[in-house]
């Protein structure tokens, strides 16, 4: 069975291979719904879309072990892949440059296949390189 770990709470756990990554997560009692950079994180524990993968607020970053995982689905190329060329004008139509756009998923839409290492909550870098470009 593929073996999930969380980086942030320093747990383990095995799932059968198929499960995706919200189910896993709450069944070893980790909260994927961490909010904007920490803040809003109850909020958001209640008011999400219960894995339809239209919030967005389940995002997780995958260290390792991406290939271990489905391709990305239609609702996370919405959310984190930009259709415009750069620069991309404003008013920005996604998540596209918020950090770790390679390696971002949303938990409720990853099914996981093999052993990943997860990283809950990943930081939403505003101002970083390619948020203003």
């Amino acid at each position: 069975m593929p073996t999930v770990k969380f980086t942030k709470e320093k747990k383990e756990i095995e799932v059968p291979a198929g499960t995706d990554l919200r189910t896993a997560a709450m069944k070893a009692g980790v909260c994927v719904y961490d909010g904007f950079n920490g803040v809003g994180a109850k909020l958001n524990s209640l008011l999400n879309c219960r894995g339809w993968g239209l919030c967005g607020t389940c995002r997780v970053n995958v260290t390792q072990g991406m290939e271990n995982t489905n391709p990305l689905t239609l609702r996370e190329k919405m959310k984190f892949k930009t259709p415009l060329p750069t620069p991309v004008p404003d008013p920005l139509p996604c998540l596209a440059y918020i950090g770790n756009e390679d390696t971002m998923r949303l938990a409720c839409m990853t099914r996981i296949e093999g052993d990943v290492e997860v990283e809950t909550g990943p930081p939403i870098d505003l101002f970083g390189e390619n948020f203003f470009s």
